[in-house]
């Protein structure tokens, strides 16, 4: 997390964390599924309110925290019926400041309205791609995308990636740019803190025995001899995997690769 970002506090609010089960990247049965996984440090995961269905109810903002499971700070929000919940933080939002989720909602950081009712130009994050699912994208450290065009029952939205989509004019979506801008020039320091962060080691595949990697083996330091493959044997480096036709390329306007 960036320096420059101080948590206003460093207790999260009991009744909204569970404890985290730590599986190190393995399946149901036992085998690793996902590799450079291991032992970290003990996490408490932290409920966000990424719906945003209590509507029409301000609620004030009583502290900014630190969350281990995310690259974003995250707000506590207090209701007037006594209600706490998280939402991620936007750029600008400080404690002391008021959010509300709603229809009519002003335009200003925090806030979460409808996309059909969110003026063209305005950058919004925490987009829902199916009206009263919670919000699915845009999600990560210093995101948001730009309401570009309205349509019927769309609404267009270029994306970070330089994609411009259509999403449902009834989804909801938090209106400005998300806090922790600078998490990309953060540096980890040293490699203690990425076992910490529960991240192993990355060994070249030259480095490995050959039982282990198809690139393994051989005298001294040699080459990778073949052309490059994964630990599984599918080519590494050139081959689209992508699929084609998926459903959801319909509602691409403009692709990210031009």
């Amino acid at each position: 997390m960036n320096k420059t970002l101080i948590p206003t506090t460093n207790h999260p609010k009991k009744s909204l964390t569970v404890i985290l089960k730590k599986h190190s990247g393995r399946d149901s049965s036992g085998q690793v599924s996902v590799r450079h996984q291991g032992a970290r440090h003990k996490r408490f995961y932290r409920f966000i309110d990424f719906k945003r269905d209590k509507r029409s109810s301000e609620g004030k903002v009583i502290g900014i925290e630190y969350d281990p499971n995310r690259n974003v700070p995250i707000a506590l929000i207090q209701y007037p019926d006594g209600d706490k919940r998280y939402i991620l933080q936007p750029k600008d939002l400080k404690v002391g400041g008021t959010v509300v989720a709603s229809e009519k909602a002003e335009i200003k950081p925090g806030n979460a309205l409808p996309l059909k009712n969110i003026p063209l130009g305005i950058q919004v994050h925490n987009v829902e791609l199916y009206p009263g699912k919670g919000g699915q994208l845009l999600r990560g450290a210093g995101t948001y995308a730009v309401l570009v065009a309205k349509e019927d029952k769309y609404v267009q939205l270029k994306l970070p990636s330089g994609e411009t989509r259509r999403f449902f004019a009834d989804s909801y979506a938090t209106v400005g740019q998300l806090g922790n801008v600078g998490h990309k020039e953060e540096i980890i320091g040293k490699a203690g803190r990425k076992i910490h962060m529960g991240i192993r080691p990355t060994v070249r595949g030259t480095a490995q025995n050959p039982r282990s990697h198809p690139h393994g083996g051989g005298e001294g330091r040699s080459g990778e001899g073949m052309h490059p493959k994964t630990p599984w044997g599918k080519p590494a480096r050139g081959k689209k995997t992508r699929k084609r036709n998926k459903w959801s390329n319909v509602l691409i306007v403009q692709p990210r690769k031009k």
